[in-house]
């Protein structure tokens, strides 16, 4: 109890000290400034008691205006917590959702001390629940639940329209893209690239499924620590889908990752420089030599492109040289070629004077002639050739008859016997792929009904139609003495066979008439061809055989695949006997 005395009279001399007294001075200070007479306003500020009543309201009313100031500037303060992730409630195994924002902003409204708090606290999520809707377009509030209560939230955007489908999964084959191969050394290249798995399984829309062309894993060389020759492993390499255009397709690849083991080599081969003069001496000189600084170099490149690669040639300009002359020239690399132990080489080339050389009886050689065919020359003349060559004397020397070839390209040539012509020449030339494209699709449909599939069941007693009309029936004439048959009609004009209108004598002599023929001559005349219509053909005999009737015939065949269904104007099949004529 005496702490509790201690402690309001503490409060006592608090308020005594920093605001009665302030106030009463005040208050003495006014009344000497006023010098007024008033005994009656002197003695109730004089009065201890007055002053105290007054000092709390003042007190009171400075303590409002304070507050109210106070909380009209705490309600206008905002904070803006920018790209606030989404999280989507919904069952990820049987849908796949489109629409859903990956983050959004959340305004926090209310007083500084509380938004000072909040910004202290842990951020809670932005939910979308979704668990309870269906396939379909949805429109969906984003919900935040916030820390402290006294603060207002407000989400942007804070509805988002979503679209719900079933989700789907297909298998696909896996294939291997390397990226970054020019960061490899240029004496190294990737060989192979071994998968852990052949395939993967993706999921998503239908629709994304099907725009998905291929799925690649991305090796990338960057990824290799220190490359070099041998079998390296690479983990948890990406995967991607993309369609038939090279865009990335959105779908969930299952596994995501895997693990690639790449072969690294350095194929290499040695080859030959060849040195290749362009242009021409000068006048009465010829190339006695050419030397190089180096003869070979060592390239480096895919095994594949190596393989084809037999020298690697020199271009040299000689144009106008009259002496010796030394050339620095730079070697290039051939394509499929990374790397080559020299790219640059001297080239000497002498020249002396220009001299020829007849070469007689020079057997002729001919080339690329049928195996169905031999050849034999005209004359013994025929069989030789005189060859001039030119050059420096001490190469010519070197060369005799042995050491030049002459031949002759028989490509495309024929015996006389091959060569043919057609009388229907211009209508075989008319003839495209597409006329035969269109024949081979035409319908073999024979035309008769019998040949018909899905033909209807035509009713042939009036017992299989519906009556009705109520006709008679048999027993219903009997019982009434009605004739049921027809009785018979006899008597006819029979044709007598070899009767003519003609008479004998002129059918006499109409057959004794012979009229001048001229369809021998004729047919001699159109088998005469110009010598530039003659070429061979392997079926010739029935391209012959071809006209422009049998043309117009196989233009004219019926596109009908022989279905009853697809006929038109089909007749139509009564079913009742209301529908026949009585």
């Amino acid at each position: 109890m005496s702490k509790i005395k201690l402690f309001l009279k503490r409060i006592g001399r608090f308020f005594d000290k920093k605001l009665i007294t302030p106030l009463s001075k005040l208050f003495v200070k006014i009344n000497e400034l006023l010098k007024s007479n008033n005994k009656k306003f002197e003695a109730l500020y004089s009065k201890k008691s007055s002053l105290v009543i007054i000092s709390l309201f003042m007190a009171v009313g400075i303590f409002l205006y304070v507050d109210d100031k106070s909380t009209t500037i705490s309600e206008t303060s905002a904070e803006v917590l920018y790209n606030q992730k989404v999280n989507a409630i919904y069952n990820a195994e049987a849908y796949v959702i489109e629409g859903i924002p990956e983050t959004v902003d959340v305004t926090m409204i209310g007083r500084k001390s509380d938004l000072y708090l909040a910004k202290q606290l842990p951020v809670d999520a932005v939910d979308i629940d979704l668990k309870d809707l269906k396939q379909g377009t949805h429109k969906v509030s984003l919900k935040y639940k916030g820390s402290i209560d006294t603060i207002s939230y407000k989400i942007d955007p804070s509805v988002a329209t979503v679209v719900i489908y079933p989700k789907m999964s297909e298998s696909r084959t896996l294939t291997a893209d390397i990226i970054n191969q020019d960061r490899l050394n240029n004496k190294l290249s990737i060989s192979k690239v071994e998968l852990d798995r052949q395939e993967v399984i993706i999921k998503g829309a239908q629709y994304k499924l099907d725009e998905v062309a291929t799925v690649k894993s991305l090796v990338d060389i960057n990824n290799i620590a220190n490359p070099k020759v041998g079998d390296m492993t690479l983990k948890d390499v990406q995967l991607i889908a993309y369609d038939k255009k090279g865009n990335i397709i959105d779908v969930e690849i299952v596994p995501n990752k895997v693990n690639a083991t790449i072969t690294i080599a350095s194929p290499s081969k040695v080859v030959p420089i060849k040195v290749i003069p362009e242009g021409k001496v000068a006048f009465g000189k010829a190339i006695s030599k050419i030397t190089t600084s180096i003869d070979t170099v060592t390239i480096y490149g895919d095994e594949e492109a190596l393989a084809n690669i037999k020298n690697i040639e020199v271009p040299v300009n000689v144009e106008g040289l009259s002496d010796a002359k030394k050339f620095t020239e730079t070697i290039k690399k051939p394509a499929g070629v990374r790397s080559m132990s020299e790219t640059v080489t001297s080239i000497s080339v002498s020249v002396e004077t220009e001299i020829s050389k007849e070469l007689e009886n020079v057997q002729l050689v001919y080339e690329n002639l049928s195996g169905a065919y031999s050849i034999n020359a005209a004359s013994d003349a025929d069989k030789y050739a005189t060859v001039i060559v030119k050059g420096v004397e001490s190469v010519l020397n070197d060369i005799d008859e042995n050491s030049v070839k002459v031949y002759v390209d028989l490509s495309g040539y024929a015996t006389k016997d091959d060569l043919h012509y057609h009388d229907n020449k211009e209508i075989l030339d008319g003839i495209t792929e597409a006329k035969i494209t269109s024949w081979d699709n035409k319908s073999n449909f024979s035309g008769s009904y019998n040949d018909l599939t899905n033909k209807p069941n035509i009713p042939t007693k009036t017992s299989e139609l519906v009556n009705d009309s109520t006709f008679v029936t048999n027993t219903e004439l009997d019982s009434k003495g009605y004739l049921t048959e027809h009785q018979d009609i006899s008597g006819k004009v029979d044709k007598v066979v070899g009767k003519s209108l003609i008479s004998d004598t002129e059918i006499e002599r109409l057959a004794k008439v012979n009229n001048y023929d001229d369809t021998e001559i004729k047919r001699e005349l159109n088998n005469k061809a110009n010598l530039s219509d003659l070429h061979q053909h392997s079926n010739k005999e029935i391209l012959d055989g071809i006209t422009i009737e049998k043309i117009t015939s196989w233009d004219n065949k019926s596109d009908f695949d022989g279905n009853y269904n697809n006929l038109t104007n089909k007749p139509s099949i009564p079913t009742k006997t209301s529908q026949l004529t009585n």
